[in-house]
């Protein structure tokens, strides 16, 4: 069954369709929703209430762009919900530390360790290195969708940019130390 056609069916209420789309993006959803969550059960939370919403809101989507950034955009959305409602988005100085570059050896540093990595940053610092690293969004865009000023934005990149840096450092540091036992 076509795409297009899937997605009619899901705005009839078709538990079939339904299933078929969740079946069609779960895991790239899941993937999306564990960059913007704290953990693994959050991200699953996250995942469930987003596909109510893109369930509740599907009728909205007019076929123009695209279906899937149309998936990813709930649920970010939805995230970035969770964390306005629990009120864990507290504001951050705008103080703008110079840019940081983040090296690292890809050899010794995983992308499931980045991954966790990511995950123990502060809120406002993953949200912001998500969105603006990962998925691409202008500081601009980022500071409306979080209610905070574009310096804050900068500011909490380049925050979340160091404390990374400061981890994959000692990480590496202590593979060093290890190898040379």
């Amino acid at each position: 069954m076509s795409l297009k056609k899937l997605i009619n069916k899901c705005k009839k209420k078709d538990n079939k369709a339904q299933s078929e789309i969740y079946q069609l993006y779960a895991g790239k959803l899941f993937a999306l929703s564990l960059k913007y969550s704290r953990n693994y059960q959050e991200a699953q939370d996250n995942l469930q209430n987003g596909y109510i919403t893109i369930f509740d809101k599907i009728g909205q989507f007019n076929f123009e762009g695209s279906f899937e950034g149309w998936l990813k955009r709930i649920i970010i959305n939805t995230a970035l919900q969770t964390y306005r409602e629990k009120d864990v988005l507290n504001l951050v100085t705008d103080d703008i530390p110079e840019e940081v570059d983040l090296e690292m050896d890809e050899e010794q540093v995983s992308l499931d360790f980045l991954l966790i990595l990511i995950q123990g940053l502060p809120n406002r610092y993953r949200l912001v290195f998500n969105l603006y690293v990962m998925d691409g969004y202008s500081h601009r865009e980022i500071a409306n969708m979080l209610s905070i000023s574009e310096g804050t934005s900068k500011s909490n990149l380049s925050r979340a940019r160091v404390i990374l840096r400061d981890k994959i450092e000692l990480h590496q540091s202590i593979i060093k130390k290890n190898e040379a036992f």
